[in-house]
């Protein structure tokens, strides 16, 4: 009989530290889409914050750590790190297993991200709880800040090996550029 092991979907491929950033897989544990029917926003943004203390996040932001609520496009939100009450004005789909997420933490996480993504994420721009919908590489994900040199990068599950890839490839190169006499990359 086949026996079956459920695995993460970065498993076998973090963690690892490459020049000043280190990579982590982060299991958030129950992850829920929320979006609110039309004229249920604030309401079901009420019954979020009386049930599990977070309430139904502004577009480009998060609220709260853990567990958490974070925008991830036009009047959805991904609840993080809990049970989503029942909601009576919203559409919940369980998203558990459905994303990769990996934690971008070291002084050049920023500028990994920077030969990945097309959006402005230096710290006077793109602020703690900042979150955004991007490019990242050439699949569609999310990037959030979690604080002055960490981030949140999530991708479908189907794309983890993908971005783990790229995020790889990116920091090769800053830390051979770093690590080169000549500041070019060339030894």
């Amino acid at each position: 009989m086949v026996k079956l092991i459920a695995n993460s979907p970065c498993a076998g491929l973090l963690p690892k530290t490459i020049g000043t950033v280190s990579f982590t897989e982060i299991d958030v544990g129950q992850m829920t889409l929320v979006a609110p029917f039309r004229g249920q926003k604030k309401s079901v943004s009420d019954v979020l914050k009386s049930a599990i203390g977070v309430g139904f996040p502004a577009p480009n932001r998060t609220i709260g750590t853990t567990p958490r609520a974070v925008w991830c496009g036009k009047g959805q939100a991904l609840i993080m790190g809990a049970d989503c009450p029942d909601l009576d004005g919203a559409a919940c789909v369980d998203h558990s297993d459905a994303w990769a997420i990996v934690l971008l933490d070291g002084a050049d996480a920023t500028a990994i991200l920077a030969r990945l993504t097309p959006i402005d994420l230096r710290l006077s721009m793109f602020k703690r709880g900042h979150t955004a919908r991007t490019l990242i590489g050439h699949m569609t994900g999310g990037i959030t800040r979690l604080g002055l040199q960490s981030f949140e990068v999530m991708v479908m599950r189907s794309m983890a090996a993908t971005l783990v890839h790229d995020l790889t490839q990116a920091a090769e190169n800053m830390a051979a550029r770093a690590g080169s006499p000549d500041g070019q990359g060339t030894t």
